[in-house]
C-alpha cells in the first residue's frame, strides 16, 4: 500500500511515454516553422506573480506551499500560460509581435474533467502584441495544423466570444453581483433563473440576454445575432471577429453566444477543440488581452494549450 500514488496521479509508462514524446517533438517542430520560439518556465512560483489577473477558477486549481527561504506562498502552476504572458511583458519587453510556445507539466487540485489526469502535459503556442482579428485566426489555423500532426480525427471547434455578454451588461450598467448572478445562469443555460433575474431590466437588455442561450449553432446563428441583437460596438465587433474566424475554419465549427468560459480571464473570443476518442477538450483557448497589464505591460495576446497526454491517448 505504500506504493501507492495519489488519486489520479499516475506513472507513464514507455509505450505511453514514447507516444508523448514523438507528439511532443512533432507539435513543437510546427511551432518552430511557424517562428514560435521556446520557453521554459519555472514549475512553481510566487502566488502573487503566477495568479496574477488569471480569475478565481485557476486559484481553487492551484497547489500552494510554503517558500521556506522566504517564507511567502508559492503556487506549484496549474496553467502555464499566465507564466508565458509574464514572460513577454516583464522580461522580453519586445515591441512589435512576439510570438512563443512551451510544453510540460502542470498540476490541478481537482482533475479538469472526470477521469482526467490532475498532471497533465500543457504544449500551446501565444502571440502577443497583435489585437487584429487576423491573429486569432493564425491561432486558430496553427491549433488545427497542431492536432492534425498529431494524427487526430473528427477534429472539431466550439467558439464564443465573451465580449457578447460583456457589451450588453456594461450597455446597460450592470455590475456587481448581479453581473455575476446573469453570468452563473448563462454558463448554467439555467433559463428560470435568467428570465428570474432578467425582470426589471429594459425590455432591449432582456431580450437580448433571453436570446444568448438561444444562440447556438453553426455560422448562421452569426447572422441571427446581427439581426437581434442591440447594436452595441463592441458587441458587433465580436460578431466581425466570429465570422473572420467561421470563413478562416477548416474544420468544423459550432458558435456559442452565451459560451463565457474564463469570463474574467479572456477578453475575446474563446475555444474549444474536441476530437475522436478524446473525452472532453482536447485543447482550449482564446485571446486574454488584459492579463500583461498585472505585469506592468498591457499586451494583446491571443493563444491556445493542448493536453499531450490526452491526444497520445488516442494517438497511433
Amino acid at each position: 500500500m505504500k506504493w501507492l500514488l495519489p488519486e489520479y496521479v499516475e506513472d507513464v509508462l514507455p509505450a505511453e511515454a514514447m507516444r508523448i514524446e514523438k507528439l511532443r517533438r512533432r507539435i513543437l517542430d510546427l511551432f518552430f516553422k511557424k517562428k514560435y520560439e521556446l520557453v521554459m518556465p519555472p514549475l512553481l512560483e510566487f502566488t502573487e506573480s503566477l495568479l496574477t489577473g488569471t480569475g478565481h477558477d485557476l486559484e481553487l486549481r492551484t497547489f500552494k506551499v510554503v517558500d521556506q527561504f522566504s517564507g511567502k506562498t508559492m503556487g506549484v502552476r496549474a496553467d502555464i500560460t499566465p507564466q508565458v504572458a509574464r514572460i513577454d511583458a516583464h522580461l522580453l519587453n519586445r515591441k512589435g509581435v512576439t510570438r512563443l510556445c512551451y510544453c510540460g507539466s502542470v498540476l490541478h487540485t481537482r482533475p479538469a474533467s472526470p477521469g482526467a489526469t490532475r498532471e497533465p502535459i500543457q504544449i500551446g503556442a501565444e502571440m502577443f502584441g497583435d489585437a487584429a482579428v487576423a491573429a486569432d485566426v493564425e491561432v486558430q489555423g496553427l491549433l488545427c495544423d497542431a492536432l492534425a500532426a498529431a494524427g487526430m480525427k473528427g477534429v472539431r471547434l466550439g467558439v464564443g466570444h465573451v465580449a457578447v455578454f460583456r457589451a450588453i451588461v456594461q450597455a446597460a450598467k450592470i455590475n456587481g453581483e448581479r453581473e455575476k448572478e446573469l453570468f452563473e445562469a448563462l454558463q448554467k443555460k439555467d433559463l428560470p433563473a435568467l428570465r428570474s433575474l432578467t425582470r426589471g431590466l429594459d425590455g432591449k437588455t432582456r431580450g437580448a440576454l433571453l436570446l444568448l442561450p438561444e444562440l447556438y449553432g453553426d455560422a448562421k446563428v452569426l447572422d441571427e445575432a446581427a439581426k437581434k441583437l442591440p447594436k452595441i460596438a463592441a458587441l458587433e465587433k465580436a460578431l466581425v471577429t466570429l465570422r473572420a474566424l467561421a470563413k478562416a475554419c477548416r474544420v468544423p465549427a459550432s458558435f456559442d453566444l452565451a459560451e463565457l468560459r474564463g469570463y474574467h480571464y479572456h477578453s475575446g473570443v474563446v475555444f474549444d477543440a474536441y476530437c475522436d476518442g478524446v473525452s472532453g477538450p482536447a485543447a482550449r483557448g482564446g485571446r486574454y488581452d488584459d492579463v500583461g497589464k498585472a505585469f506592468g505591460r498591457a499586451r494583446p495576446a491571443t493563444g491556445f494549450s493542448i493536453d499531450l497526454r490526452a491526444l497520445a491517448g488516442v494517438a497511433k
